[in-house]
């Protein structure tokens, strides 16, 4: 469906751009011109939108369907209200390509960093009791009580140049500040508590049972790691990655405060859209929104991919045990 939102949009652009039609141009008809012919089309669309949202709604299953395939219809018909020829210009632009390639290194570095924390600290949390484990949980849910503008303050005032160790990296020349290492840093604050928030309440509802069996039996704690929990965690493992991936390639606010917005430099694709806008550029912007769209799309049929690979959640239950873990003698 999101696919089948992002064609159909994109058909409607080229189609309305040779055509020469748009909605902008009617109300322009319409108030300078004053023809009725104007008036009475903008009436039809306006009617034909209405008339959709009733019957969908009415039909309770089919509304959020129409809700999600509308703004990616409404992209698409704007990445092309110009042609094809003026999309690919946007997406071959020097300031596009550079990007989105930073925007897939930082989900790049991000996501995995973020993925092996959160696996550890749910363990750490589930598995054992120790001081400071309610601590531990405050911190993990301090990024999604924290505004991402202020984190990325925070983080100015501790590593820019003015900031607590600014000089001292300045001098060392490191440089964090408007560059990857804190645009990394930002994303990974922002997204640290994703993977944790899926696995924590899964793996307290499984207890400890399996792992002290597989370990009764005479397995490692790795081995114990790798063929009782991770099988056990996979599902919700892969959809906190998923969600943290997600976040990070349209991560806007800690960014925007750390990478300085320099253009073709520390721009990623959500700041870069932002800046296509504010030049009044706004095709272009909905053209470089169109590559965000295609990014989220690839990483959730990833996702639905990986998930029909192992027969999906409701083939194996989350809390089924491996058989041969825990029947079979581990040598």
């Amino acid at each position: 469906m999101i696919l089948t939102g992002l064609a159909v949009g994109a058909v409607l652009g080229i189609v309305m751009q040779r055509g020469r039609f748009c909605v902008t141009g009617m109300l322009r008809d319409i108030f300078l011109q004053k023809t009725w012919r104007s008036f009475v089309a903008l009436l039809i669309v306006i009617s034909v939108h209405a008339v959709g949202i009733a019957a969908l709604t009415s039909a309770g299953v089919i509304a959020p369907t129409y809700s999600n395939f509308a703004p990616l219809a409404v992209i698409g018909v704007q990445a092309f209200s110009l042609g094809t020829r003026h999309f690919a210009e946007t997406i071959a632009h020097p300031d596009t390509r550079h990007a989105i390639f930073l925007t897939v290194i930082t989900a790049l570095i991000a996501v995995p960093l973020n993925t092996a924390f959160g696996v550890a600290a749910a363990w750490a949390i589930t598995k054992y009791e120790f001081w400071g484990k309610r601590l531990l949980l405050i911190v993990i849910e301090i990024p999604f009580s924290v505004s991402p503008i202020v984190a990325g303050v925070a983080y100015l005032f501790v590593y820019g140049l003015q900031g607590l160790f600014g000089p001292a990296l300045q001098d060392a020349g490191i440089r964090i500040m408007f560059a990857l290492p804190g645009i990394v840093l930002a994303s990974m604050f922002v997204t640290a508590p994703f993977v944790a928030r899926e696995l924590i309440p899964l793996m307290q509802a499984q207890g400890r049972d399996q792992e002290e069996a597989a370990t009764s039996l005479g397995a490692s704690g790795w081995r114990t790691f790798f063929t009782v929990t991770i099988p056990n965690i996979r599902w919700a493992l892969l959809y906190g990655v998923v969600l943290c991936n997600a976040r990070v390639m349209g991560e806007f606010g800690a960014v925007s405060i750390v990478s300085g917005n320099i253009r073709g430099q520390t721009n990623t694709l959500p700041l870069h859209i932002e800046l296509l806008y504010h030049d009044y550029n706004t095709v272009g912007a909905f053209a470089a929104a169109s590559i965000l769209a295609v990014l989220a799309v690839v990483t959730i049929i990833a996702k639905v991919w990986l998930e029909r690979q192992g027969a999906g959640r409701r083939s194996r239950p989350a809390l089924a045990a491996p058989q041969t873990a825990i029947t079979e003698k581990i040598p």
